[in-house]
């Protein structure tokens, strides 16, 4: 009996080709967007839950709270050797400290030189007990127990030494200290957010900075500095933060001990966690998640609309089937294999389609999905849900239909709107599709005038034409000196800055600030930022009040924004000036020489901090280069010879700031250029289910489109019979996806501190752009309909 539903269903599908062909290619496209968007949610979601214990590790952040709370993803380098000695909650605990864009060197082969881009990892042995990367040469419990010892992985292995045993090499981090290779991790997996190939003894962290790795270094908090716990059974989250604030006051120092703030913060959690930089936001997760849930009931929906408008086209064959002894059961499940068959063929072909775009998308967003069955056979059980919905869920109202004709008016063809399902439904069902449609347009409208304001808008600084290049660490005040000089040589280079960052920037440090011989007033946060004398007129920034720094070699004076003076009490920038301040306890101690315009040093998400710039050569990691923008390919290789001879143990590499900045927007670009896909797509079905109601319209036209033909109707007045109920549905989808729209952008606008205003343009847009689209469609079929012969009109009916 199945098998025969299943033959029948395939002939009818070969005898209506067309209808068959529209709905495959419908479904097809709303599955495809489904399975990549569900390809790509459950990847973000599946990071570090690889983990055996990954419910019970845990990372200690750091919250300081002085007017505003300022969250820290790192802890003091000390805390871990504090929390062994006054706890016992957890089976194991490892601090790790990473440093990024590393250079790997082998000694005895001058031009090996190798930059990793995910850095290399300090790490206390234990880490390996707590995460689960496994070694595949080497004991875990000895591999980092002695200093200047490394592990590296398969990959790395494979890359310095090719098919010789790494374990006894040695490799050379930052042209300074050797390290011999005592295991071989197992290839870091891609779904997780400790990617470094690289890990290092924990006592060898003293080469990089030995105050850094004492255990006095309490007031120095690096984003980079993580401690991590798996904690013992029965331990929970809660009795490790209760007491945390014992081991704060035993430890800190009383003012300090104030404002510090220790809580644990599960694994599941770091991903995800943008206060504490988290690298995904799950609020753009659960928007694709819902958009992949309105493609499918957008797809949904153009089946129906197809199924039922193609419903008068099969009365006579259901009315004989009727005749002939079957019953509705038997016509229904009939109708049933129908729409597995076609859903069926539709998942085949949007699996091929995820096949072929999502190395695109992979390679455009820099990602690792994958949607092959015998290494994600979730996949597999995802594409077989959906396939039993659409068959289920989009099959049963046309099945249902078909099933409640009348055999006699069936066979006559007197059937009427009234005996195949209500016309209503299928507006709604249009409704439904082009409110979604819309709902979609002003989200891409909306997020690319927000990126566009936010790549245009003044951000107190220049940005154009501003090359940035790197300064090994170690380097000295004579190679960056020598390197700022030979460069200001090259024709066509206007300024060169030594820095730490850009103004804006990922990396910002903090520390507190006060003014002296003002002890009631408590310290609070200032963005630091070393600079030299060369920064303000490299950047643009523009002074309000005194002037540049006097020296350009050692602390002479503090250069503030204007946040940071009103946040100091101060009326006026002009009062600033010469006021003694102090920063990181009494580190720093300078007068205020000038004060800036603001300038934003985040992205427009946050709002302008206080700034302060000093002079600090020992903290200058990058190299900004101001340079006249007609000329900057015929620049680019001569500063590329100039930095190779100052520097020629490392690797050279640079970045416009433009190019750098986009960072800050990385995952609001991908939402775009994804909505912007789905969007079209919403449309494209949107347009089949739209396609499907004017057939519908015109087979139940028909007699009145003969008779008003007889009676004069011009062809415009025929396609208008048709366009004035389409442009109501319109109106109406338009009053739904106006205000939802609205409501979402208007919450993702809230994200941003800095954004643009949601005006009336934006959904006149939306909707104009729905009518076109509507429009063309609507007359394709309509001037069919509007020119068959009124004679062949009357007569079939």
């Amino acid at each position: 009996m199945i098998s025969s539903y299943f033959t029948i269903a395939w002939r009818s599908i070969q005898k209506n080709r067309a209808a068959a062909f529209i709905n495959i290619a419908g479904l097809a496209l709303g599955v495809t967007c489904a399975v990549l968007i569900y390809t790509l949610v459950s990847y973000q979601l599946s990071f570090d839950n690889f983990h055996p214990n990954a419910n019970r590790i845990y990372r200690t952040v750091s919250l300081f709270h002085y007017e505003t709370t300022e969250n820290q993803p790192g802890v003091p380098q000390p805390i871990g050797k504090a929390f062994r000695n006054e706890f016992s909650f957890a089976e194991k605990t490892a601090m790790v400290n990473v440093y990024e864009n590393a250079l790997i060197s082998l000694p005895g082969s001058p031009d090996k030189k190798y930059e990793e881009t995910n850095g290399v990892a300090y790490a206390e042995p234990d880490f390996f007990d707590i995460f689960h990367f496994p070694l595949v040469q080497g004991d875990k419990q000895t591999a980092l127990t002695q200093p200047n010892t490394a592990l590296i992985t398969q990959h790395l292995a494979q890359k310095y030494f090719g098919t010789e045993n790494a374990i006894g090499k040695l490799i050379r981090f930052d042209n300074k200290r050797d390290f011999v290779i005592t295991g071989i991790l197992k290839n870091i997996p891609a779904n997780t957010d400790r990617k470094q190939e690289i890990y290092l003894s924990y006592s060898n962290m003293k080469d990089k900075s030995a105050w850094l790795a004492s255990d006095s270094s309490w007031g120095s908090v690096r984003s980079s500095m993580n401690f991590f716990m798996l904690l013992k059974p029965g331990v929970t989250a809660a009795t490790v933060n209760a007491a945390y604030p014992g081991l704060v006051k035993k430890y800190l120092d009383k003012e300090d001990a104030k404002a510090t703030e220790f809580l644990l913060q599960p694994l599941s959690d770091i991903h995800f966690n943008t206060d504490f930089d988290g690298s995904a936001n799950k609020k753009y997760l659960w928007a694709l998640g819902i958009i992949g849930v309105f493609l499918l009931i957008t797809a949904c929906v153009n089946f129906i609309n197809l199924a039922t408008a193609q419903a008068l086209n099969r009365a006579k064959e259901v009315g004989v089937r009727k005749v002939m002894g079957s019953k509705p059961a038997q016509l229904f499940w009939q109708f049933i294999s129908e729409a597995a068959v076609i859903s069926f063929f539709a998942i085949l072909v949007a699996y091929g389609i995820a096949c072929l775009v999502l190395p695109w998308l992979n390679h455009l967003f820099t990602l690792h999905l994958s949607v092959n069955l015998f290494r994600t056979p979730i996949i597999l059980l995802f594409l077989v849900l959906v396939w039993l919905g659409i068959t289920f869920g989009a099959g049963s109202y046309p099945a249902l239909l078909l099933t409640r004709f009348q055999p006699i008016l069936a066979l006559k063809g007197n059937l009427q709107q009234k005996h195949i399902g209500g016309f209503s439904l299928r507006r709604v069902l249009v409704i439904v599709q082009f409110s979604i449609s819309q709902v979609l347009i002003i989200g891409a409208i909306v997020i690319t005038a927000q990126l566009y304001y936010s790549s245009t808008a003044n951000a107190g600084f220049d940005k154009d034409a501003i090359v940035m290049l790197p300064i090994p660490g170690g380097s000295t005040a004579l190679q960056q000196h020598t390197l700022q000089t030979r460069l200001l040589q090259i024709n066509g280079v206007q300024k060169v800055s030594l820095c730490y960052e850009a103004p804006a920037s990922e990396a910002n440090s903090y520390t507190t600030i006060q003014l002296e011989n003002e002890p009631k007033i408590k310290p609070w946060d200032i963005n630091q930022k070393e600079v030299d004398a060369q920064y303000a007129s490299t950047f643009g920034l523009q002074f309000v009040a005194g002037g540049n720094f006097i020296r350009d070699d050692t602390l002479s004076g503090f250069i503030l924004n204007e946040t940071a003076v009103k946040k100091l009490g101060i009326a006026h920038p002009q009062d600033a000036i010469g006021k003694m301040l102090t920063t990181n306890g009494d580190n720093y101690k300078a007068p205020v020489t000038g004060v800036v315009k603001d300038f934003n040093n985040q992205s427009f998400r946050a709002r302008i901090d206080p700034i302060a710039l000093m002079v600090a050569p020992k903290y200058y990691r990058n190299c900004a280069i101001k340079v006249n923008s007609a000329h900057v390919q015929s620049l680019l290789a001569a500063v590329e010879n100039i930095w190779t001879s100052t520097f020629p143990q490392h690797i050279y590499k640079y970045q416009f700031l433009e190019e750098r900045l986009t960072r800050f927007y990385a995952w609001d670009n991908m939402m775009l250029q994804l909505v912007k896909l789905f969007a079209c797509i919403a449309i494209f079905i949107g347009c089949l289910g739209l396609y499907g109601l004017v057939a519908f319209m015109a087979v139940q036209k028909s007699r009145e489109i003969g008779v008003r033909k007889v009676l004069g109707a011009t062809l415009a007045s025929i396609v208008w019979l048709f366009g004035k109920e389409l442009s109501l549905l319109l109106l109406i989808a338009f009053v739904i996806a106006a205000p939802a729209g609205w409501w979402m952008m208007h919450k993702y606008l809230q994200d941003f501190a800095y954004h643009i205003h949601m005006g009336a343009g934006v959904f006149v847009l939306a909707i104009a752009a729905s009518a076109v689209v509507a429009a063309i469609t609507v007359s394709y079929r309509s001037l069919k309909a509007a020119r068959t012969s009124p004679i062949k009109s009357l007569k079939q009916n």
